[in-house]
């Protein structure tokens, strides 16, 4: 059984290593959007793969070192792209939550990304 939680932050962010010239390499934002995926059995006696409130606690602080930030100043993402955002949420949150199974990340309604670790 597989289920999510979502959340958003707003952040600025810059791509340094894109060619020059590249619309990225400029001073821009997004309204990121977080999908966080759990895996595992039902548990018998709650009925749930995990507490969602407990997903929320572990991605709090995430989320308040992310939202309202310039990226590129957050040790781990000196080249923030919707792939090192991911993996940089799931190297922070793997420890706490062992049934996460996918960090999704999406910097516009058409763009983003599936880490599976």
């Amino acid at each position: 059984m597989e289920i999510y939680k979502e959340f958003h932050f707003e952040a600025a962010h810059r791509l340094p290593n894109v060619p020059e010239g590249h619309k990225c390499s400029r001073l821009h934002g997004h309204s990121f959007h977080v999908r966080l995926t759990l895996s595992g059995e039902v548990d018998p006696i709650f009925g749930w793969v995990d507490d969602f409130s407990e997903i929320k606690r572990a991605f709090t602080p995430l989320h308040d070192a992310l939202d309202h930030r310039y990226l590129n100043d957050i040790s781990g993402l000196e080249n923030p792209t919707s792939e090192h955002i991911a993996r940089w949420i799931w190297k922070k949150l793997k420890p706490e939550l062992p049934l996460l199974s996918a960090v999704e990340i999406r910097e516009t309604c058409t763009s983003g990304c599936i880490y599976k670790g």
